[in-house]
């Protein structure tokens, strides 16, 4: 399976439904490669906009909620039996709620530190037996420029995504030599739906465009070209990285 072509790889993106990960996989799918979705949210839409784009039957949508494992592990392995494998993992879900640190609750702690950190840890775990499978593997983990810059109302959310940093480096260290590389992309703030409703809603977006060099808003579409590039045939000499993709916010 290792000097397959790249149309045959199949990828799993979690948080699916909208924003940054039904981007990816519209992109994802428009290269040939066959899609699964994972979201809690209908994953219709995604599978239109694939389907129109000439995709149809190139993607599965399984409603799931990442951080159960039983139904994790359920949904990878249908994902894997549908699509006759695995080789493409993006961690894409989680929350970024903006909360003072004196205000965090230790219930609002775990419940950002679960989805997105255990969320990626099971999700992971579970596709990694078919990435082995396969003797080729591809896992991104969607992190923030905010473990560069530590917003001061985001300490929960930063502690999250500096943890999937870690995890990303660890693990690649783990399953390097086994044609499996891991590596993080780390977008500054994105227009989505999710981020209009909320971080937009009071100005966030022109806050956060004044600070980078870039001066637009970033946009789903400005992460697809590095999403495929980490997960290109050629880049098997890129893994443990954190890629940063933020306008030129942070620079590290």
């Amino acid at each position: 399976m290792g000097g397959s072509d790249a149309g045959e790889r199949v990828a799993l993106v979690t948080g699916a439904a909208s924003g940054l990960g039904q981007e990816f996989c519209v992109a994802l799918a428009a290269q040939g490669r066959r899609v699964a979705g994972l979201d809690i949210a209908d994953l219709a839409e995604t599978e239109q906009r694939i389907a129109a784009a000439g995709g149809a039957g190139r993607f599965l949508g399984v409603t799931v909620d990442v951080t159960d494992p039983a139904a994790v592990t359920a949904a990878v392995d249908k994902i894997a039996e549908h699509h006759a494998g695995l080789h493409i993992v993006v961690n894409n879900a989680g929350i970024y709620p903006s909360i003072a640190f004196e205000d965090t609750t230790l219930d609002d702690w775990r419940r950002i530190m679960r989805l997105n950190l255990e969320g990626p840890f099971l999700v992971t775990q579970a596709a990694l037996p078919h990435l082995r499978a396969a003797g080729w593997g591809r896992v991104v983990n969607i992190v923030s420029a905010v473990v560069f810059l530590g917003p001061p109302d985001m300490v929960a959310y930063t502690t999250s995504k500096a943890g999937l940093v870690g995890f990303t480096r660890a693990l690649a260290s783990a399953v390097g030599h086994e044609g499996i590389t891991v590596n993080a992309i780390a977008p500054g703030l994105t227009r989505t739906r999710t981020a209009e409703r909320t971080v937009g809603a009071d100005g966030g977006f022109d806050r956060v465009r004044a600070l980078q060099v870039v001066p637009d808003v970033e946009e789903p579409r400005d992460l697809v070209s590095t999403l495929l590039y980490v997960c290109d045939e050629g880049s098997g000499f890129l893994t443990g990285q954190t890629i940063n993709v933020d306008g030129g916010s942070a620079k590290h």
